[in-house]
């Protein structure tokens, strides 16, 4: 069901480029017909980009974990393998810039309290 809403926003999404680009076409209309074309797909693509991400953002399900050998546990301080929940549904740490790893028991506790705010 998921795939079918995203796949008739982005149908949706395709028909509002069609006025926009035309509008830029006429606009550029004294143009050699293929730099307008190039120059009306670029203005689009700047335009319908950030909608596209928008639509086509994943989710996932299950966590997505990064781990590092030789760190020290954000909650217990003990030096070990740490884990690291980088994404899970709305959970999303990828561009954090001071990733917090923790150990293996800490690291299901981290996992357990995301899952609770789900």
């Amino acid at each position: 069901m998921k795939l079918i809403k995203k796949y008739s926003l982005y149908l949706l999404r395709w028909q509002l480029s069609t006025p926009i680009l035309a509008i830029v076409l006429k606009l550029l209309s004294n143009m050699n017909t293929l730099t307008a074309t190039i120059i009306a797909n670029l203005i689009g693509g700047l335009i319908f980009f950030w909608i596209d991400k928008l639509i086509f953002k994943k989710k996932s399900d299950v966590p997505l974990w990064e781990i590092k050998d030789d760190v020290n546990c954000h909650d217990c301080h003990k030096k070990t393998r740490g884990y690291r929940i980088v994404e899970w549904g709305n959970y999303d740490r990828s561009e954090d810039k001071n990733p917090q790893y923790r150990c293996k028991e800490c690291s299901i506790n981290k996992m357990n309290t995301i899952n609770k705010e789900k």
